[in-house]
């Protein structure tokens, strides 16, 4: 059986450091059908396009578009565009495919007629303690509730999952990104191809490697971000698309309230404080599930509150911008948390 043909689609902005590491580990795949690799860069002011410019003159599937706007949905809509195949492969400038990654979505996809969407786990890679931290909270239920392609699971249909394979014919039916959407264009699309009766598959044997952030303030801005713009999604579509996005917000909202209430009743201050002890155990306890070495529990036990209050906070401030105030998403919340 012939193989179908991929494209592969890569958003990128400033990546030297990961760029070439990430084409290589699709050049050198198993799969035998043709792969085009189309890398649509935002501007980058780096080396990432003299990298590119090499590979692209080295294997006549790689091909590079430039992205005047800088964000992620005009990059995967320049490359739905360009993509000459139909399959829809897209994968972060930051991510290296595992040798069978290209297979693996590829037979997942094709095990269902309702299928237009497969794809697998993630595989943190750590660059510093920082980021081994940030790594293991992200992949605990407690940090980012029932995510399977960050948590992994048995193979099963998910509302959402990244670096998902597509088949063409779905951006027909149900439009390409979203280029209003900085962020949560991933989580925005597959909200609507489930809504419109298709399945995303999730098969924990597709991974592909990561690379974790190494700082804590770039994950605050990061998960902010989050926060902040689910509620513009959800004002779109005028509905909450997942129930776990809640939970930070209740989180953010009870420490207010618990603070505010103490304020005015001192006895409340009992209450505020077994609240806030008993959180402090779930986290080392969660932690204590990741590592039994006393520094990495320490350090992953931090890590949660940061991503709980950071999206709920930013959720918190969208609901006042988007739909209180009815204003339009800030130049602040534009900004690439990763630089």
């Amino acid at each position: 059986m012939t193989s179908p043909d991929v494209s592969i689609i890569i958003p990128c902005r400033n990546e030297e450091r990961y760029i070439f590491q990430c084409v290589d580990s699709i050049l050198n795949q198993t799969y035998n059908g043709k792969v085009e690799i189309i890398i649509v860069d935002g501007m980058s002011d780096d080396d990432t396009l003299l990298i590119i410019s090499e590979l692209a003159k080295r294997h006549a599937n790689v091909k590079l578009i430039s992205n005047i706007e800088k964000t992620t949905p005009q990059a995967m809509n320049l490359g739905l565009k360009a993509a000459v195949y139909d399959l829809i492969l897209r994968i972060d400038a930051h991510a290296i495919a595992l040798p069978d990654f290209i297979q693996k979505n590829v037979d997942t996809l094709f095990e269902y007629d309702e299928v237009m969407c497969a794809g697998g786990k993630i595989i943190n890679i750590y660059e510093n303690k920082v980021s081994h931290s940030i790594g293991m909270a992200m992949s605990s239920v407690f940090g980012v509730g029932n995510a399977t392609f960050r948590v992994g699971g048995e193979k099963k249909f998910v509302d959402t999952l990244a670096f998902g394979i597509y088949r063409r014919e779905v951006f027909d039916k149900i439009g390409d990104f979203d280029e209003d959407l900085v962020r949560n264009q991933d989580d925005e699309l597959n909200f609507r191809l489930t809504k419109n009766g298709y399945k995303i598959l999730y098969n924990p044997e597709i991974q592909s490697e990561y690379y974790v952030r190494g700082s804590i303030r770039k994950l605050y801005k990061q998960y902010y971000q989050y926060g902040y713009w689910k509620v513009y999604v959800n004002r779109k579509h005028k509905t909450v698309t997942s129930i776990r996005q809640l939970i930070p917000l209740f989180f953010v909202l009870g420490l207010f309230l618990s603070v505010l209430t103490s304020l005015l009743f001192p006895l409340f201050w009992y209450l505020l404080l077994f609240s806030i002890t008993f959180y402090a155990i779930l986290a080392l306890l969660f932690a204590y599930k990741s590592s039994e070495k006393l520094k990495e529990i320490l350090g992953v036990a931090r890590v949660f509150p940061v991503l709980h209050f950071s999206y709920g906070l930013g959720y918190l401030v969208g609901i006042f911008h988007f739909l209180i105030l009815g204003k339009k998403p800030s130049m602040k919340s534009k900004e690439i948390t990763r630089a």
